[in-house]
């Protein structure tokens, strides 16, 4: 029997589709104020503090992450100006421990003696077998806030599961995270 190409086809784009829908990188999701003219904003600066260096201090991934975050607005025309910004770009870390419970129903055997029969039965049955799987989330926020109003104008959220990685894979980690959370940003300084 030969199967249709076509059938083919669509058996192949659905594969590459459920397997894209399996990546394991963050979920990422965006807001921004219809009202804003991103036009107007030229210039940002950093809050100060940062809510990821609420206390007090900064460590290697906060700047890492700070320095990430710059390169994203400036590859966008932004100018860092610390004396008079457009924008406020604050950020913020939130690590959550999480379990996934699941649930899988089995098929499984008893064996018994029947005296009736004068020999030993089986009986299948149906059991679920429930795994629970331990993880660390981590939710990054980027909130860009007009610094004349004191206003949100853009947020961009990136929530995925944290790994533990060497410096080097952690720090591309934080770069390729924050650029996925500014491929939603949709302006430029200066654009219209």
């Amino acid at each position: 029997m030969r199967v249709p190409q076509r059938f083919t086809v669509v058996a192949v784009v659905a594969l590459v589709l459920l397997l894209a829908a399996c990546a394991t990188g963050p979920r990422i999701t965006s807001e921004v104020d219809p009202q804003a003219d991103f036009a107007s904003y030229p210039t940002f600066a950093f809050y100060s503090p940062l809510a990821l260096e609420k206390e007090g201090y900064a460590t290697p991934t906060s700047e890492r992450i700070k320095a990430a975050t710059r390169a994203q607005m400036e590859s966008r025309g932004y100018v860092y100006d610390e004396a008079k910004p457009d924008l406020l770009v604050n950020i913020n870390a939130y690590i959550n421990e999480r379990q996934d419970v699941i649930s899988t129903p089995q098929l499984q055997f008893r064996t018994y003696y029947n005296y009736r029969y004068n020999s030993y039965v089986q009986s299948a049955f149906w059991a679920d077998r429930t795994d629970v799987y331990n993880y660390t989330e981590g939710t990054l926020n980027i909130d860009l806030v007009d610094a004349l109003r004191k206003q949100l104008v853009w947020e961009g959220i990136a929530v995925g599961r944290m790994a533990n990685t060497k410096p080097a894979a952690r720090n591309t980690r934080i770069d390729s995270t924050i650029a996925e959370i500014f491929a939603q940003y949709p302006h430029r300084a200066g654009a219209q």
